[in-house]
This record gives structure tokens, C-alpha cells and sequence, in this order.
């Protein structure tokens, strides 16, 4: 009850106020049926600006660090994501990768569309990078459609690290769904998964106009804080 709260009489009128966010390729979105939502991360809006434009209700696999966060910000932070049915992945190895896959996989088998950021972490300076392949991994699984989705603007609005983000309109844009049903049954193989993978993060950079790099986003992010750290040292 608290999401269709939060969707229809609190966030959505506010942010549809505040950022005017203009939407393509809404039609796009099935009316029913499960399917996943897989879009570049560029700001902390991005978790409120999609979602609040859908009719359906959209659920996200969240960073675990968004619900064990320290003091009274963490855990009204936490209840917040717990509130409105977002689900927490530790991103610490590969068993915990085969655990956000499973509960991927569980909001799918009840029809309902799981929204995913397949970079795995927001981009830290706007470019957009390489895919991790667990999207693909639900989409043969689950036998379902991906939607491509581009985030236009967010990151301009509230790069990492800006807490209050800059009041400027953004847009929102849906691509066709991308079918993978020819490779049924092949989610074991790392070449099917790398090459849908790509085919999708391909379909989110057209999207986008966002400039690719072929590495990912937190190895990075850790090289340039390892810089970083020897330049002060």
C-alpha cells in the first residue's frame, strides 16, 4: 500500500513537478507479463524518476548497502527501500551474484517486471561501461523480453556524490523489447551470456548517446581510487 502511496500521491506528482521528465517509448513497456526493465545507472534519482512514470509496478534489485546503512539516515533509507518492495543484493562474490539472480528470477515467475542496472554500480563520471552478465543469465532463464532504458539527464541533475539534486527536466527513453528466446537452455555458456549481455548494453548506449568503455564500472572506479590514494600518500 505504502508504494501506491508514494507513486500517486507523494513522489510521482512531485518529481513529475519538480523534473518534468519527458518519456519515449513508454509503449513499450508490456501491460502484463513478466519482463525486465534494464537501464544505465547514472544518480541516486534514477531509483524514483523510472519507476513513478510506470503504470505497472516495477521492482529493483538494490544495493545491500541501501539497507544496512549506520544511525537514523540508514535505517529510514533502509525502511524506505524495504517500503516500496525493492530487494537487497550483496554484490560481495559470485554465490551472492547466484542469490540476486535467484530473487530476480522469483519476481519474474509472478508475472511482474524486475528492473535491473546490469553495470552493476552508478557510473561515476556519465560514461556508460561493460554489463554484468546476470541480466542475461535471468532473461534465458526466465524466458522473458528485455526492455532497454536510457536514463537522459539524471546525471547532470545529481552526479555521485550530490545529495540534493538540481532541479532540470530529464528524460526517460523505453527501447523494443529484445528477445533471447533462441537461446534456450544455453544460460551456461559464458559466450551466449557475454554476447546478450552486450546486445543489450549496446541497445541502453543507442539510447542513451552515453560513451561506452569496455571495462567495469567498479574495477574502474577501484584503479582510480588506488591512484588516487598513491598521489596523497
Amino acid at each position: 500500500m505504502l508504494y501506491y502511496i508514494l507513486k500517486y500521491a507523494v513522489l510521482g506528482p512531485l518529481l513529475r513537478l519538480l523534473f518534468r521528465p519527458r518519456l519515449e517509448g513508454l509503449e513499450h513497456i508490456p501491460e502484463e507479463g513478466a519482463a525486465i526493465v534494464a537501464g544505465n545507472h547514472l544518480s541516486f534519482s534514477d531509483h524514483f524518476l523510472m519507476p513513478v512514470m510506470l503504470k505497472r509496478r516495477i521492482t529493483f534489485l538494490a544495493k545491500q548497502e541501501y539497507f544496512t546503512g549506520p544511525g537514523i539516515k540508514g535505517r529510514l533509507t533502509a525502511a524506505f527501500f524495504r517500503a516500496i518492495g525493492q530487494i537487497p543484493v550483496d554484490r560481495s562474490g559470485k554465490e551472492a551474484g547466484q542469490a540476486a539472480i535467484r530473487e530476480g528470477l522469483g519476481v519474474l515467475a509472478k508475472d511482474e517486471l524486475l528492473g535491473i542496472y546490469p553495470e552493476g554500480t552508478r557510473s561515476h563520471d556519465g560514461k556508460l561501461y561493460k554489463g554484468k552478465v546476470g541480466v542475461a543469465v535471468m532473461a534465458i532463464r526466465g524466458g522473458v523480453p528485455v526492455i532497454p532504458c536510457a536514463m537522459v539527464g539524471t546525471f547532470e541533475i545529481q552526479p555521485p556524490g550530490q545529495v540534493v539534486p538540481k532541479i532540470k527536466r530529464v528524460s526517460i527513453r523505453f527501447g523494443e523489447p529484445l528477445d533471447f528466446s533462441r537461446y534456450e537452455g544455453m544460460e551456461g555458456e559464458k559466450a551466449i551470456l557475454r554476447a546478450v549481455t552486450d546486445e543489450i548494453m549496446y541497445k541502453v548506449m543507442e539510447l542513451s548517446g552515453q560513451e561506452y568503455v569496455d571495462r567495469y564500472a567498479a574495477d574502474v572506479k577501484a584503479e582510480e581510487s588506488r591512484r588516487f590514494r598513491g598521489l596523497i600518500s
